[in-house]
């Protein structure tokens, strides 16, 4: 069997991992022809490779595959052709090869990255609760973070003291025993869950679209009412992708209902909250925030979120792990035929 991988350099830059393990996966199975175009190469596939037609299995990740290279490639049987081109050319092009009875596999939106994801979720949450990157930048330049004595050095209960250097304005310590509350079951947000039922959260979760098991598998209570999940958290996480009919979900009457003190976690996509009502009270020393993502990115230098006591922000890396770059590959490497 004629296998051939061919990737270009625009793919590299979304997914730098993804490529070289596909054909690492590949080469466990025999030969693979592989070809790795370079900046700003455009040529067709069927023009970079010697008698396209006794090619059988076809990987095109990123490059250019026309109609004339549908045609060219009479004995393909299967192929993945993540192929950046207008829609209408595009589904012509699937037309030509689908209607010759050849398979063609495409990524699903989900998946790949719901564990990178999910865990960078748990580790803004931790972070968010200890004020861990606070505190790490801090002592670079100024020992007064080490001196836990309260104000004039008498002890007052739940202010500071020794060793104890959580703010206790906002929700704190350990994330057992919290109230974690979730819009969310899907691939992402379960994971997330599971991760806080382990560490012993109470966690509840509202998703309309998901079935039972999936708040079974994570632990988590199902809350049939978004507008009572927000009543009482103390950890509130969003965790649904972004779509016509999840942007907005979370209005601002539903931040203005979380408890003062909450910390909002976000992991996914800033747009399916109202951004504005989170920024006015986090900066209102309300709410304490711990994001990935942001209604404007990058972030300006100036923005007033930035380096705040009660914000942890990191530049929206949570899903592009090496991990997740593999498994983008093993999903599609399992969908064909043995």
């Amino acid at each position: 069997m004629r296998s051939v991988i061919i990737v270009h350099h625009s793919f590299d830059l979304s997914w730098p991992w993804a490529a070289d393990h596909f054909l690492a996966l590949w080469q466990a199975q025999g030969p693979v022809e592989f070809i790795r175009q370079g900046d700003g190469s455009a040529t067709p596939a069927s023009a970079l490779i010697s008698d396209p037609a006794t090619v059988q299995r076809l990987v095109v990740l990123g490059g250019s595959v026309t109609l004339d290279c549908a045609k060219a490639f009479t004995g393909l049987r299967e192929a993945v052709l993540e192929i950046w081109r207008d829609a209408t050319e595009r589904d012509a092009i699937f037309a030509q090869l689908t209607g010759r009875g050849v398979r063609l596999y495409r990524q699903p939106s989900e998946g790949f990255w719901g564990q990178s994801v999910s865990e960078f979720g748990l580790a803004l949450t931790l972070c968010g609760l200890r004020r861990i990157p606070q505190t790490h930048h801090q002592i670079i330049t100024d020992q007064a973070p080490w001196d836990y004595r309260p104000a004039g050095g008498v002890g007052r209960p739940g202010q500071r003291g020794y060793q104890y250097g959580d703010d206790s304005r906002f929700t704190n310590g350990t994330l057992e025993g919290k109230r974690v509350r979730i819009v969310g079951a899907g691939n992402i947000a379960s994971r997330y869950a599971s991760f806080a039922t382990a560490l012993g959260a109470d966690v509840a979760a509202w998703d309309p679209f998901a079935t039972e098991p999936s708040f079974h598998r994570a632990g988590s209570r199902r809350e049939w009412h978004l507008d009572r999940l927000v009543q009482d958290a103390e950890i509130f996480a969003p965790m649904v992708p972004l779509t016509d009919k999840t942007r907005g979900l979370v209005t601002a009457a539903h931040i203005d209902a979380l408890p003062r003190g909450c910390l909002v976690v976000l992991v996914t996509r800033a747009g399916i909250c109202d951004v504005p009502a989170i920024r006015r009270r986090v900066l209102a020393d309300e709410l304490a925030l711990a994001a990935d993502v942001f209604d404007v990115e990058p972030l300006p230098l100036n923005d007033p979120l930035l380096g705040r006591h009660n914000v942890v922000h990191t530049p929206h890396n949570a899903g592009r792990t090496r991990q997740a770059n593999q498994r983008w590959a093993e999903m599609l490497v399992e969908q064909f035929l043995p």
